[in-house]
């Protein structure tokens, strides 16, 4: 029985699929267009056995821009696209879902920022909705900045949240940072708001409280309803060197560790499940955080299958 399925988010490498209209607004992008490139990803992952994927924050372009409202019914328009490929993810079974662009701040303290990050979730959940998928299909968003004061970021942060309708509420799930907000202050959050929570595995490396990594994934999945599966996310830090050209000349940097490598370390994600496995914790779906995209999942499925062969019956 599988237990963990691994995902892809956003983009594909060994395929020559796109994940998103990206065309300038000049050029007339639009939804359906997007849901034609996602159509053919889902069928491509489905040829590898993939059943988890990112959509692109992107899928709608500019639907959400104050000053170009032609674009703003491209949600309606699509409405049979929309439903098709929900039908389409349902029959291969695969979980989708959504991370908005960098721009959603709902701990900001200015009004006009929150206020977009508002309309940019409510069109993420209007989609996701439309293509009558359930629960599990999360928008995960990060807390946002601390703009010089954590504490009043994570109040502000809980405020918006409340004015959201129900709708959009009920499809986050709140990630932990690498910088700010760690996994205390999303159980703090938590605690006022029910929303579910998604550890990021790096994140919780590179910024922490001195819990355990285990003890802060347990916390994590209790956040999720017994009848979901929840998520996390999982990458290993880049080790390699950097090179950068500056004025005509490379040069070469250090690693920065919240950086995602291009694949997953084997041995390392072994140990985390199998120290998860040990622990009793729910089963939960991760999303591989890879630059190698879908290339990351099958290799770590085969490295699964060699180095931990215990294991490989419960991965998709």
């Amino acid at each position: 029985m599988v237990c963990y399925r691994l995902g892809v988010p956003v983009k594909v490498m060994a395929a020559a699929l796109r994940s998103h209209d990206s065309r300038r607004w000049q050029n007339q992008p639009h939804l359906s267009v997007s849901l034609a490139y996602v159509r053919d990803l889902l069928h491509y992952l489905n040829h590898h056995d993939i059943r988890f994927y990112r959509l692109a924050g992107q899928l709608a372009p500019y639907a959400t821009h104050p000053d170009l409202p032609q674009f703003h019914r491209q949600a309606e328009e699509c409405s049979t696209e929309l439903a098709a490929l929900g039908d389409l993810a349902r029959q291969f079974q695969t979980r989708l879902s959504l991370h908005p662009a960098h721009y959603v701040q709902l701990s900001s303290p200015h009004p006009v920022q929150v206020l977009r990050a508002q309309t940019e979730l409510a069109l993420a959940a209007r989609l996701l909705d439309a293509m009558g998928l359930g629960p599990e299909a999360v928008i995960v968003v990060h807390v946002g900045g601390a703009y010089g004061d954590p504490a009043s970021g994570r109040s502000r942060f809980v405020r918006a949240l409340d004015t959201l309708p129900a709708a959009v509420r009920s499809r986050l799930a709140l990630e932990n940072d690498d910088r700010v907000y760690g996994v205390a202050d999303l159980l703090w959050i938590h605690r006022r708001s029910g929303i579910r929570l998604v550890l990021d595995v790096l994140h919780q490396r590179c910024h922490n409280a001195g819990e355990p990594l285990l003890d802060a994934l347990a916390s994590c999945l209790a956040t999720w309803p017994p009848q979901e599966q929840p998520k996390i996310h999982f990458s290993s830090p880049r080790t390699e060197l950097r090179a950068i050209i500056r004025q005509g000349r490379r040069h070469l940097l250090l690693p920065l560790p919240n950086q995602h490598s291009d694949f997953i370390h084997p041995f390392e994600f072994v140990e985390f499940l199998r120290g998860a496995r040990a622990a009793g914790l729910r089963p939960f779906d991760i999303m591989l955080e890879a630059k190698a995209k879908e290339l990351a999942v099958l290799r770590l499925r085969e490295q699964i299958a060699r180095y931990a062969p215990d294991l490989a019956g419960c991965i998709a």
